[in-house]
């Protein structure tokens, strides 16, 4: 029997734009509220991530960081 997906935890997120248009199209083309896409990414996580791509993407996104915060 499939496990009942329930939304318990709520927080607030900041996000960049790109990173919310990116989520809009994809929790739309996968049917689903933004939430919901958001869970399935991170329950997920493993087996829709490619580790070596990830860790490169990581050290590239926090070398930027600072200057995308200003």
């Amino acid at each position: 029997m499939p496990k009942r997906l329930r939304l318990t935890r709520r927080f607030p997120v900041a996000m960049s734009e790109d990173a919310y248009r990116r989520l809009k199209r994809f929790s739309t083309d996968a049917g689903l509220d933004e939430g919901e896409a958001l869970s399935f990414l991170f329950e997920n996580f493993d087996s829709v991530t490619h580790t070596d791509n990830l860790t490169h993407r990581l050290r590239l996104f926090n070398a930027e960081l600072e200057a995308r915060k200003r």
